[in-house]
């Protein structure tokens, strides 16, 4: 899970010697609220849909069904700031925005539909499970009267 980054300089460079290691268990690891902006329900939803292809913002916002525009609005920015999605503005009559993946974001995509994909092959299971798990809770309220 740690991997090296080198400071790519600028006017707080360190020196030559020193790495940031990224460490999503560090609090203040960058890679943390990056992690949290990708596998928030929407970040996940939105990066899945952009990996069919571009959509432009209702579009978009139709296949991910349940999604407010607010909340849809504030996940692209967040995606696309961490560099996962790319907004184009097209200067047509009326102008339009076109959302798509950067080549990261397509990579980030492709590990998240096979999670996607895994977890509705075993949606059998997680409901058997669920029943279980609220049969028991219900059973141990009854005891507890």
């Amino acid at each position: 899970m740690t991997a090296p980054l080198t400071n790519p300089g600028g006017a707080d460079a360190r020196d030559a010697d020193d790495q940031l290691v990224a460490d999503v268990f560090a609090r203040g690891c960058g890679s943390r609220r990056t992690l949290e902006n990708i596998a928030g329900k929407w970040g996940i939803l939105a990066l899945s849909a952009l990996h069919e292809g571009a959509y432009r913002f209702n579009a978009l916002r139709r296949r991910v069904d349940g999604v407010s525009e607010k909340m849809l609005s504030q996940t692209l920015q967040a995606l696309e700031r961490d560099g996962l999605v790319r907004r184009d503005v097209q200067t047509t009559i009326p102008p339009h925005v076109e959302y798509s993946l950067t080549p990261l974001g397509a990579r980030v995509a492709e590990r998240l539909i096979g999670l996607i994909e895994l977890v509705e092959s075993e949606l059998g299971t997680v409901l058997a499970a669920q029943a279980e798990y609220d049969d028991r809770a219900a059973a141990d309220r009854n005891r507890r009267r």
